[in-house]
């Protein structure tokens, strides 16, 4: 029995977590890139997620609010936080913090003028 206790704690330590990444990614997203992307809104996502973060810090996992909780913060991880990335909303936007290249390169590199 405490073989499956241990991995219940290790479970629920581990839906915590990810539920307090998924929150902390959604709050650091543009709020328009939400709305671009037609994935509800932001200020919806943080209280879907930061209830789901909550309902996982208080209940136990084997009751139907944490599961529930974690099918938002799966969704949102899965659907939602892609599609935002993609429109470039947040800090996390490439290597360097930039996105793309400079305005003179061309599809095979740096545009030199014909030098």
């Amino acid at each position: 029995m405490q073989g499956f206790t241990g991995f219940m704690w290790l479970l629920s330590t581990a839906l915590t977590a990810l539920s307090l990444f998924a929150l902390v990614d959604a709050a650091l997203r543009r709020e328009d890139a939400f709305r671009a992307v037609d994935k509800q809104t932001k200020p919806f996502w943080l209280i879907i997620l930061g209830i789901a973060l909550l309902v996982s810090v208080l209940f136990p996992l084997l009751s139907f609010l944490p599961v529930i909780g974690a099918v938002a913060v799966i969704v949102y991880i899965v659907d939602v936080r892609p599609a935002v990335r993609q429109i470039g909303g947040g800090r996390g936007r490439g290597r360097g913090g930039r996105s793309g290249g400079s305005s003179s390169d061309g599809p095979y590199g740096p545009y030199n003028g014909g030098r």
